[in-house]
C-alpha cells in the first residue's frame, strides 16, 4: 500500500510538472488572444420582465462557439488541453512517426478572431428584431485571468421591450382569394392569440399555412411569398400594425382557382419496356405496360382525384400515400399541369408514374447473445415475400426463424443445449375483408392476414415439444395514430412429443409446471390496440394494449348444445384462460441535437381457470434477452426469488411466470456519423399468480415486490445504416433477486460473472 501510495504522488507530481512546463498559448500572436469558452450569456430586460424562453435558446445558440478541448456530445471542456500542448511544444516533422502523430495529436487554437464576437452581438440583435424586441442591443467583453493570452466572453443583452401587434389589417375583400385569405388569416392560431407578439418566424409560418390551405382549395399555384407584410411602429408607441398586402408580381394563373381535368395513371415494369395497354376506369385512365400483373380495382382504389372537382394537393399526398402503402412500386411520382388547349377551363391534369418494384423480397436477421456463465447462442430468422402474388398487392410471405444456445467449457454437462426452429407462412391482403360495421379510415390500408405456423422446441436431456396454430387477423387504423389488431380466430395445438426421465420426475414433483406442458388445443380470439405518434419535435409516445382469451368460444358452444362435462377437441383438452398485457414507451429529445432519453413500463398478466389449472407454457410470461432486462440471458430469472437449487436438472430449465412488470430507461446520442451509444437500466421479472409449494417465493406479494426485481445497467452501440439498425448492447447485473451466496443489494458473485452482451437487430423499444 505504501509502495501504491507513493507511485501515486509520483505519477501527480509528474502531471504537474508537465502541466507547468507545456505552455498553451506560447505559439500564439502578441495580437491574438486563445478563446476558451463563452463565461455566461446575461439576458437582462430593461423592464425585468423575463424573455421568452425559445428566444433564449436562440441567442444562445447563435454565440455557442465549441473552444479548444472541448467534448460537444456532452457540452463539456475537459481539464487537459492534449491538443494545444502539442501545437505549442511539439515540433512537425516532415514525414515518419512523429509527423503522423503530431497529426493525429494537435489541435490548432481557436482564436477570439475565430469567434468574431462582434459579429455574435450583431446576430443577437437580428434575433431581437425579429421576434418583436425592437431597439435591443448586444455587447460583449473578454474575461481574462492571470495569463492575458487566454479569455472568456461575456455576452450582455439588453432585449428591449417586446411589441405585440396591436391592428390587423386584412385585404380588401374584393375578390374571393382575398376574402379566402382574411377568413384563414383571422382564424390563425398566431393572429386569433392573445399573446401575439411581433415575430418574422411566425408571421412566416402563419403564410405557409394559409398557402396550403388554398393550394387545398384549387388555388395550386400560390405560393407563400406571394403574401407580404407591412408593418407600422408610429400609430400606437411600443405596438406594431400590421397589413397584410399581395405582392406586386404575383402572375395572374396563381390567383385563379382549379379544378381536376383528366387523370392518367403510367404503370411501368420494373425491367422496363413492353406493350402499353390503356384501360379506362371509372375516374382515371390506366396505362399499363404488359406483361405486368395489375389488379385494377386496387389501383382505382388508391386515386382520390375526381375529376371536374376542386383541384387539392392534400389529393395529391393521400394518392402518393395508399399507392405506396400497397407496396408493390419502387418509385411514384405525380405531376399536375395546364390544360394547355383550354386555358380559360382551367382544369389540371393529373399524370401519375409508377413503376414496378421487384415482386420478390428477402430478409435475413442475425442475432447472438453471450454470457460470462459460458451461455452462448446464435439466432437467424430468414424471410421471402412476394408483394403482388395476385396483382392487388397481395403479400406472401414465408419465413424461417432458428435459435441455437449452449453452454460451453471444459467438463460442463450440455443440459441447456437446446434449439428451436419453425416456419410461418402468410397471406395478406391490402384491404378488409370484413364487415362494413368495423370502423376503418379509407385514407389509411387496412390489411386482412391468414397464417399458418409451426415450432419445434427441443430442450435435450428434458423435452420436445411441437407447436402448430392457424389464425386470421384484421389489421386496420381508424385514425392515423392508432392501430387496431383483431384475431378474429386463432387455434393452437401444442403436442410435448418426447421426454425424458430427468423432465418425467421433475413433472412428478412439480403438478403446476406439469399442467403447463401437457398436450392441448388452444383456441384464442384476441384484440390489440397501439398508439404511436410524435407529439412534437421533442416528444414521442407509444402506448400498447392487448387482450385475449382462450377456450371461451368451444366451451359457450359444448354448454348451449348440453355437453357440459365436454372439455376436448378432436379428443385433446383445449385450454381456457385469459391474457393482458400492455406497454408504454416515452421518448424525449434533449437539447438540440440527437440526444434522446427512452423510457418503457410493461406488464402483463395471464390467469388460467375452468377447463384449465395452469397457463400454457407457450403463452406465459419471461424476462430477460437483447430486448428485455439485458443483464440477464433469456429465461434466466424468475419466478420471483425462485432458484433451483444449484446441480439440480431444474437449475437450467426456463423459469416463466403468469405475471410480469419491466422497466427500462436508455440514454441514445450520436457518437460520429451512422454510430450511435447508449447507456441503459434494465429492471424486471416474472412471478406467479398461483401459489406453488414447489417454487418458493416465485408468488407475488407486495412486501417483496421491489426486492424481487431484477436490476442491471450497461452501455451499447448502434449501426444506424439507413432502413438498418445493427446492435450490440454489454448488460451489467447489480441486483440478481434470487440468493447468489452475496450479502447487500449488490448481489453478483463477481464483476466478471455479472456481464452480459447481446448482438441484435433494430432497437429494443
Amino acid at each position: 500500500m505504501k509502495t501504491l501510495h507513493s507511485l501515486t504522488i509520483a505519477t501527480l507530481a509528474v502531471l504537474a510538472l508537465m502541466a507547468a512546463s507545456c505552455s498553451t498559448t506560447r505559439r500564439i500572436p502578441d495580437d491574438e488572444i486563445l478563446y476558451t469558452g463563452v463565461k455566461k450569456v446575461e439576458i437582462a430586460p430593461a423592464d425585468s420582465s423575463k424573455i421568452n424562453p425559445a428566444i433564449a435558446s436562440q441567442i444562445k445558440k447563435a454565440v455557442a462557439f465549441p473552444p479548444n478541448n472541448y467534448l460537444k456530445i456532452i457540452n463539456w471542456r475537459y481539464p487537459f488541453p492534449l491538443g494545444l500542448w502539442v501545437y505549442n511544444n511539439w515540433p512537425n516533422p516532415k514525414s515518419g512517426l512523429r509527423h503522423w502523430l503530431y497529426e493525429k495529436l494537435v489541435e490548432e487554437p481557436v482564436l477570439v478572431s475565430d469567434v468574431r464576437p462582434e459579429v455574435r452581438t450583431h446576430m443577437i440583435e437580428q434575433i431581437l428584431d425579429n421576434n418583436g424586441y425592437f431597439g435591443g442591443t448586444a455587447t460583449y467583453s473578454l474575461i481574462q485571468g492571470r495569463n492575458r493570452k487566454k479569455a472568456k466572453i461575456l455576452y450582455k443583452v439588453d432585449p428591449g421591450n417586446a411589441y405585440p401587434i396591436d391592428t390587423v389589417y386584412l385585404l380588401a375583400d374584393t375578390t374571393r382569394l382575398s376574402h379566402l385569405i382574411d377568413s384563414l388569416a383571422s382564424a390563425d392560431p398566431y393572429i386569433a392569440s392573445p399573446d401575439r407578439r411581433y415575430s418574422t418566424d411566425s408571421l412566416s409560418t402563419m403564410r405557409t399555412r394559409i398557402t396550403n390551405k388554398l393550394r387545398n382549395k384549387g388555388y395550386y399555384f400560390f405560393r407563400p411569398e406571394f403574401i407580404e407584410y407591412l408593418a407600422d411602429s408610429i400609430q400606437r408607441p411600443r405596438h406594431i400594425a400590421l397589413k397584410m398586402a399581395l405582392a406586386s408580381n404575383v402572375p395572374e394563373f396563381a390567383l385563379a382557382p382549379y379544378t381536376t381535368g383528366n387523370v392518367t395513371i403510367h404503370v411501368a415494369r420494373n425491367q422496363g419496356g413492353g406493350t402499353p395497354d390503356t384501360i379506362q376506369l371509372s375516374r382515371a385512365t390506366l396505362i399499363q405496360m404488359q406483361p405486368s400483373r395489375l389488379r385494377r380495382n386496387s389501383i382505382a382504389e388508391c386515386i382520390t382525384f375526381r375529376p371536374g372537382r376542386t383541384f387539392s394537393v392534400r389529393n395529391m399526398d393521400r394518392t402518393q400515400t395508399n399507392l405506396s402503402r400497397l407496396g408493390i412500386f419502387s418509385n411514384i411520382g405525380i405531376e399536375a399541369m395546364p390544360d394547355t388547349a383550354n386555358m380559360a377551363a382551367r382544369k389540371l391534369d393529373v399524370d401519375i408514374y409508377c413503376t414496378f418494384d421487384a415482386p420478390l423480397e428477402t430478409a435475413l436477421e442475425v442475432n447472438a447473445s453471450s454470457k460470462s456463465n459460458s451461455y452462448i447462442g446464435p439466432g437467424l430468422t430468414f424471410g421471402v415475400t412476394n408483394k403482388n402474388i395476385f396483382g392487388g398487392g397481395e403479400q406472401l410471405s414465408v419465413k424461417l426463424t432458428g435459435s441455437y444456445e449452449w453452454q460451453t467449457g471444459s467438463g460442463r454437462r450440455s443440459a441447456f443445449n437446446s434449439y428451436e426452429f419453425g416456419i410461418t407462412s402468410s397471406l395478406a391482403f391490402p384491404r378488409l375483408l370484413a364487415p362494413r360495421f368495423i370502423p376503418r379510415s379509407r385514407f389509411q390500408l387496412n390489411w386482412t392476414r391468414f397464417q399458418l405456423n409451426a415450432d419445434l422446441l427441443n430442450r435435450p436431456h428434458y423435452f420436445k415439444m411441437a407447436q402448430f396454430n392457424a389464425s386470421v387477423n384484421y389489421d386496420w387504423r381508424v385514425r392515423r395514430h392508432v392501430q387496431n389488431t383483431l384475431t378474429l380466430f386463432k387455434l393452437t395445438y401444442t403436442n410435448l412429443m418426447h421426454t425424458t426421465a430427468d423432465f418425467d420426475s421433475i413433472m412428478a414433483a412439480n403438478p403446476a409446471v406439469a399442467q403447463s406442458f401437457m398436450s392441448q388445443f388452444i383456441p384464442q380470439m384476441i384484440y390489440s390496440y397501439v398508439y404511436d405518434r410524435q407529439i412534437n419535435r421533442d416528444n414521442t409516445l407509444n402506448w400498447q394494449f392487448s387482450v385475449q382469451e382462450a377456450g371461451n368460444i368451444f366451451w359457450a358452444i359444448y354448454h348451449a348444445c348440453g355437453k357440459k362435462d365436454e372439455k376436448k377437441l378432436f379428443g385433446t383438452p383445449f385450454s381456457q384462460f385469459v391474457k393482458g398485457q400492455t406497454q408504454l414507451v416515452w421518448g424525449r429529445r434533449l437539447g438540440q441535437g440527437d440526444h434522446w432519453l427512452v423510457s418503457r413500463v410493461a406488464a402483463g398478466a395471464a390467469h388460467a381457470y375452468g377447463n384449465s389449472s395452469q397457463v400454457p407454457y407457450a403463452e406465459q410470461f419471461y424476462v430477460g434477452g437483447a430486448n428485455s432486462v439485458r443483464a440477464f440471458t433469456v429465461r434466466s430469472i424468475g419466478p420471483g426469488s425462485y432458484k433451483a437449487p444449484a446441480g439440480t436438472p431444474e437449475e437450467n430449465f426456463d423459469r416463466t411466470g403468469t405475471f410480469k412488470f419491466e422497466a427500462n430507461v436508455e440514454y441514445r446520442f450520436p457518437l460520429f456519423g451512422p454510430l450511435h451509444g447508449a447507456m441503459f437500466i434494465d429492471a424486471g421479472n416474472v412471478w406467479l399468480l398461483k401459489d406453488d409449494p414447489k417454487r418458493p417465493g416465485g408468488l407475488l406479494q407486495a412486501s417483496t415486490f421491489l426486492r424481487d426485481i431484477a436490476l442491471g445497467t450497461g452501455v451499447g452501440l448502434r449501426l444506424d445504416i439507413s432502413m438498418l439498425v445493427i446492435r450490440g448492447d454489454l448488460g451489467i447485473g447489480i441486483h440478481a433477486p434470487y440468493n447468489t451466496g452475496h450479502g447487500g443489494y449488490y448481489n453478483m458473485p463477481n464483476f466478471g460473472k455479472s456481464l452480459a452482451f447481446h448482438l441484435a437487430i433494430g432497437y429494443p423499444f
